[in-house]
């Protein structure tokens, strides 16, 4: 059996210098936090659990992306906010997706928690090397490969970012972060994880995916923007983004939860505002949730 490793990434520690105010402090409560998420008014339903970590409802699958449901990251920073949910409130999980395998987005320490709800794990190519042995199903998907069990199908598409966990790795895990588009009932789910904006990406998903329903889409952390821009999108290339993918709705995400760059608190969601301003995109098309905010994407007839 693989050992559960608990070590600090290098990359961890250069992104996150200078958090260590907050290294003590609590997470702030999120009010009325909900315990029963399933909708049964909603075919299509998004819970915002902080971070990178949705909850999906897709009919009567439920599907978490990047679950991170602890209140420290790689033992060196502390959330602004605890989690949408308690994780003993998740209800069971017919997938999760892991996107790369940073100690923010592959929280081994929160696969733990979560592990006797978990069904099957999907990370990219590569990233079952840093996956130890759990109960349920874990495996990989290369760029376009797709993964189908009881009508959920899932596919890894591209994106650019980077996926070591220690620095030092780097040079060798070139292949292990991904997005991903998630299908069942003719219902259709993009998740970008993190990445930096690549059109021709963004738009070749869209040419194999028409009529996307939901795209939840990073827009932070911004600045330094000479050192983010490599890996990560700011709000106006996260609409772009969302707008090469020609997707429906877009739900933001992987803000305002961890003290990520140098982002003032509330900056990039103003930010985001105000593009959707500049856009004329309205409160149907961009939904900004709060952390432990639930919204019907796509409800039940009748």
């Amino acid at each position: 059996m693989k050992p559960r490793r608990r070590s600090l990434t290098l990359a961890a520690l250069v992104v996150l210098t200078g958090c260590s105010g907050f290294l003590f402090s609590s997470p702030r409560p999120v009010p009325d936090r909900i315990t029963q998420p399933r909708r049964a008014d909603a075919r299509l339903a998004v819970l915002w659990v902080g971070h990178a970590t949705v909850l999906l409802q897709m009919d009567d699958k439920y599907i978490l992306t990047d679950p991170l449901l602890e209140n420290t990251v790689g033992q060196l920073t502390r959330r602004l906010q605890e989690p949408g949910i308690d994780p003993a409130n998740l209800p069971p999980l017919d997938a999760v997706v892991v996107s790369h395998m940073h100690f923010d987005h592959l929280s081994l320490g929160s696969l733990d928690v979560i592990e006797r709800k978990v069904h099957r794990l999907i990370v990219p190519q590569g990233g079952l090397v840093y996956v130890p042995n759990y109960a349920f199903d874990a495996r990989e998907l290369a760029t376009w490969q797709s993964f189908e069990e009881g009508g959920l199908r899932i596919t890894a598409v591209p994106v650019k970012h980077v996926g070591f966990r220690y620095g030092v790795d780097a040079a060798w895990m070139k292949t292990s972060f991904t997005g991903y588009v998630l299908e069942y009932h003719g219902l259709t789910v993009y998740f970008s994880g993190d990445t930096a904006y690549d059109g021709e990406r963004f738009r070749e998903t869209a040419a194999r995916f028409p009529g996307i329903d939901l795209a939840l889409i990073a827009i932070a952390p911004i600045h330094p923007r000479s050192l983010m821009e490599a890996t990560h999108v700011d709000p106006g290339q996260a609409v772009q983004a969302f707008l090469d993918l020609g997707a429906r709705t877009m739900v933001p995400i992987h803000y305002d939860t961890l003290v990520n760059g140098f982002d003032a608190p509330g900056e990039a969601r103003a930010a985001l505002v105000k593009v959707m301003k500049e856009r004329g995109l309205g409160e149907d098309r961009v939904r900004i949730l709060p952390i432990g905010g639930q919204a019907v994407i796509l409800g039940r007839p009748g």
